[in-house]
């Protein structure tokens, strides 16, 4: 059986459920690090955070930046826990598993391809306006 089967534990209020919901974020970033996509983009969003940070851009470029990542860091996420769940209830080979990985996989290129863009409009502004 797995550590969650059976009966639900009581639902926690208050203080108690935000640290409980702040353990669980931590797991799940703990478990996020072992995937090599997520370090990539980590590692890319240290280097263009560095860029920006150095860069003549606008406190709007500054912000969008930081929160596109973080939306790509939580779509990396909901992508690892649909492979996670796929590969869990299909280990076979399925054509609905290999839909709901690869729509995943979609929602992760249109947010780096979002950071792109953005990333691209910010050096032109820099070097071109």
């Amino acid at each position: 059986m797995t550590p969650h089967a059976g009966s639900a534990p009581p639902k926690q209020t208050g203080l108690a459920h935000l640290w409980a919901a702040t353990c669980y974020s931590a797991g799940g970033l703990v478990r996020l690090a072992r995937e090599a996509a997520f370090r990539h983009e980590a590692m890319a969003g240290a280097g263009l955070a560095a860029v920006y940070a150095v860069m003549d851009v606008t406190a709007a470029v500054r912000l969008s930046a930081a929160i596109l990542f973080l939306l790509l860091i939580a779509i990396e996420a909901v992508n690892t826990a649909i492979e996670e769940i796929i590969d869990r209830i299909s280990p076979e080979i399925s054509e609905t598993g290999k839909h709901a990985k690869d729509l995943g996989s979609l929602a992760v290129l249109c947010l780096v391809a979002a950071n792109s863009i953005l990333f691209f409009y910010a050096l032109a502004v820099q070097f071109w306006a």
